[in-house]
Formats: structure tokens, C-alpha cells, sequence
């Protein structure tokens, strides 16, 4: 009892640490915390289900990284949906929170609930006795969400071109370079984190809170990778990147036919 109870208590506190020191690349120092809790790349036990080994959420070439957050529950959501977006929890594959938990190093309450969060955003669905199934997405799925964010941005968008001041659009060309260094890289888990910044801060000027939750939302959805997906090409990646700052050029400029044209493109892109 009184094991478990500090157990369940450790998954409050701490910050996580992803990655492995034994695990680290020559040359590279693990940055240990006094009050992190490791997470594992390997299982520290024998997998179930038909579990495939679990992966090490951090940017492929960074090395291992903490991601600061408020609660390890937070914590392993953002490790869940950056496994998610990197195809590291595979479409069709079913993951049980106590063995996920072991590889966490946490208990088995937390991570149910960031799954139990996956299900409600439609990235998982619950099998009962067993865990929970990330969802096989279809090509058509990827179109109607192209289609719906088209429907709802674009005409933010146009609006944005006529209202905002033309030198407001440079407070956000640091975030359109920092999805271009992401893409740079070939870190696909950074380059959507960078993506979805870009596009919330942009469509924020429009300030309208509940325009953002549901744009995030689709955006967020749009990046779960199809079941027989190839992997993207690194050209393909700057590429998308590069549109970013081709948005906020055609925005200063107020060139509503380009912006328009950037928009509907961007979202049948690689990640946008």
C-alpha cells in the first residue's frame, strides 16, 4: 500500500526526462536532474499485445530532452501525441497504459488518462481488456480535414490581410524561421510542434478564443500519419516550411489572392 502510494505520488511532481544516459550518442552528456524521473527507451519488463518497442520522444539529432511541463501528466500526453505525429505508435497497434506506464517509470494512472484524452481527440479507441488502439486514418480522412480547415482559416485569413497593420507580421517571422530550422533538421515531431505555433499565433490576431481551440484541433489531427504513409522527404519538409514565410510576406502585403492560394496549398502539404 504504502509503495503504491508513493508511486502514484511520483507521477505528480517531477519533471520527465525522455531518453536513456546509456543510450546517449558518443560525445553527448545525459543532463540528469535531481528531481527528474527517467524514462526509458527500452521496456524495463516483457511487452504485451503485440506491443511494438516504445519509442524515445524527443528530436531525432537533439539527444535526450526534458519538456517542462506542469504535471507528468502533462508530460506524457505531449510524449503520447509527439509519438503519434513521429508514427513511433503505429496505426492499428494496441498499447496498454500499465505497460507504457512501466516504460514512463510512472504509474499506470496517468497515462490512462492522457489516453483516455487521445480517445476524445480521436487519435486512439479504447479495446476494452486490452488498452487502447491507435486509430487507422484513410487518405480521405486527411482530405475532408484539409477541406474543413480551408473552410474555416481562409477567410480569417483574407480578413487578417486587410485589417492587420502590415508591419504587425513581423513580431511572427520567428516563429515561421523556427519551423524552417525544424524542417532543416528533418525533426518532424519539432517541426509540428513549430507549425502548430506559427499558425495559433497568426490566427490568435483574429481574437477569437473559440476559433483557436477549434483550428488547433483539426491542425493537431491533420498531422497523425496515415497507416501506409511514407516517410516525408526533407524536401518536401523545407519546402512546407517555406510557405510560412511566403504567408507572412503575401499578409503584409495584402495580396488576398496569393495569401488565399498559400493557405489552400498549405494545408495539403506535407505537414501543414
Amino acid at each position: 500500500m504504502e509503495q503504491g502510494a508513493a508511486r502514484e505520488r511520483a507521477t505528480e511532481g517531477p519533471s520527465v526526462r525522455f531518453g536513456d544516459p546509456g543510450e546517449a550518442r558518443a560525445g553527448e552528456a545525459y543532463e540528469a536532474a535531481p528531481d527528474a524521473v527517467r524514462v526509458p527507451r527500452q521496456v524495463r519488463g516483457e511487452h504485451t499485445h503485440g506491443e511494438t518497442p516504445f519509442f524515445s520522444p524527443g528530436s531525432p539529432g537533439d539527444g535526450p530532452r526534458a519538456v517542462q511541463r506542469h504535471s507528468v501528466r502533462g508530460q506524457i500526453l505531449d510524449a503520447l501525441r509527439t509519438a503519434l505525429v513521429s508514427g513511433e505508435l503505429r496505426p492499428g497497434e494496441v498499447y496498454s497504459a500499465p505497460v507504457l506506464g512501466e516504460r514512463f517509470g510512472v504509474s499506470a494512472t496517468p497515462v490512462r488518462e492522457a489516453m483516455q484524452r487521445l480517445a476524445v481527440e480521436g487519435a486512439v479507441e479504447v479495446v476494452p481488456n486490452r488498452g487502447f488502439r491507435v486509430v487507422v486514418r484513410t487518405p480521405r480522412e486527411l482530405a475532408e480535414l484539409a477541406e474543413v480547415r480551408a473552410l474555416i482559416e481562409v477567410p480569417v485569413m483574407l480578413r487578417l490581410a486587410r485589417t492587420v497593420p502590415p508591419g504587425d507580421w513581423a513580431a511572427l517571422r520567428p516563429l515561421a524561421e523556427a519551423t524552417g530550422a525544424a524542417a532543416a533538421r528533418g525533426d518532424r515531431a519539432h517541426y509540428a510542434e513549430a507549425d502548430r505555433a506559427f499558425h495559433r499565433a497568426v490566427l490568435a490576431l483574429a481574437g477569437n478564443q473559440q476559433l483557436l481551440a477549434v483550428a488547433d484541433d483539426l491542425h493537431r489531427r491533420s498531422q497523425w500519419p496515415l497507416l501506409s504513409a511514407p516517410v516525408p522527404r526533407h524536401a518536401d519538409l523545407v519546402a512546407d516550411a517555406a510557405e510560412h514565410t511566403a504567408l507572412l510576406d503575401a499578409l503584409a502585403a495584402q495580396d488576398l489572392p496569393v495569401v488565399e492560394a498559400l493557405v489552400r496549398e498549405h494545408f495539403t502539404g506535407a505537414d501543414g
